[in-house]
């Protein structure tokens, strides 16, 4: 999924890679910081770099561009990372149980958890399902 998360000069630059060594309590700070500013919701879209279902769905957003402005007009995406390298999890100990990756939460402006996605619902083949995607991210923005 086509990500941003804030750079050393707080600007929200696209990130497609999970990263172990990002600090994700921060990443989360500075989102809601960011989500505030601009009245959006934020995703944590929870997954690695091993996982072929988080691939599939960067490749959605990737191949789909009306999907990927749509979520960023509405959201701030932040990846946290879960891989042997680095669970994160203190981080993810605060959200309800995740059963498979990749995994989505939508969180209030304010950080509150609002939603937990099992991104198994928004399969369709052997990928994700464009209108299934576009169906949870419209039904979760903050301007419906």
């Amino acid at each position: 999924m086509h990500r941003t998360q804030a750079n050393k000069t707080g600007e929200y630059k696209p990130v497609y890679k999970f990263d172990p060594n990002h600090d994700a309590a921060q990443d989360i700070k500075d989102a809601i910081v960011e989500a505030t500013k601009s009245n959006r919701r934020i995703i944590l879209d929870v997954g690695g770099n091993w996982c072929i279902w988080c691939k599939r769905l960067d490749t959605l957003f990737l191949e789909n561009k009306d999907l990927t402005e749509f979520m960023h007009k509405n959201y701030i995406v932040v990846k946290i990372n879960f891989s042997k390298e680095n669970e994160n999890e203190e981080v993810l100990s605060q959200y309800p149980e995740i059963k498979g990756y990749p995994h989505m939460f939508v969180l209030e402006k304010d950080g509150k958890l609002i939603h937990s996605q099992d991104t198994s619902e928004l399969e369709l083949g052997k990928g994700y399902g464009r209108e299934k995607v576009f169906e949870f991210l419209k039904k979760w923005t903050p301007f419906r």
